[in-house]
């Protein structure tokens, strides 16, 4: 079975390895890394993952506004987007709600847990039909 195909998109080359050997390691996941909002988008619309896992808080686009941006175009609306944050309050959480977002995880997070975090809230979205 090929490995299902995860886009990565935050500004922190740190948090971006950690993640990405996460995914790999433990979820064997496909990982695609962006370091910023259009770079992700492109990715996006080039590679198609079958979800997009996003920082929040970046320079330039910001998590939220890429959100937006991928939502609003036709190539990449129906992939599911997770949130990565360490923006962890409840009035924060508000804010996200609007967003056509399956999840948030919080940072820091746990390596040897993210992928399993991805992988419960990939599996419930595509059980209640909010992905395509």
């Amino acid at each position: 079975m090929p490995h299902r195909h995860i886009l990565l998109i935050d500004d922190e080359d740190d948090i971006r390895e950690v993640a990405s050997i996460s995914l790999e390691a433990v979820g064997e996941w496909r990982v695609s890394a962006a370091s910023g909002g259009r770079d992700g988008i492109a990715q996006a619309i080039a590679g198609q993952p079958e979800v997009i896992l996003c920082d929040v808080m970046m320079p330039g686009i910001d998590g939220p506004a890429t959100v937006g941006l991928l939502k609003d175009d036709p190539r990449t609306a129906g992939i599911p987007v997770i949130l990565l944050t360490a923006r962890v309050q409840s009035t924060d959480h508000l804010g996200f709600d609007l967003l056509d977002v399956i999840g948030v995880i919080p940072k820091p997070f746990d390596p040897m847990a993210l992928s399993g975090q991805v992988e419960a809230l990939f599996e419930a979205a595509q059980e209640s039909g909010t992905t395509s």
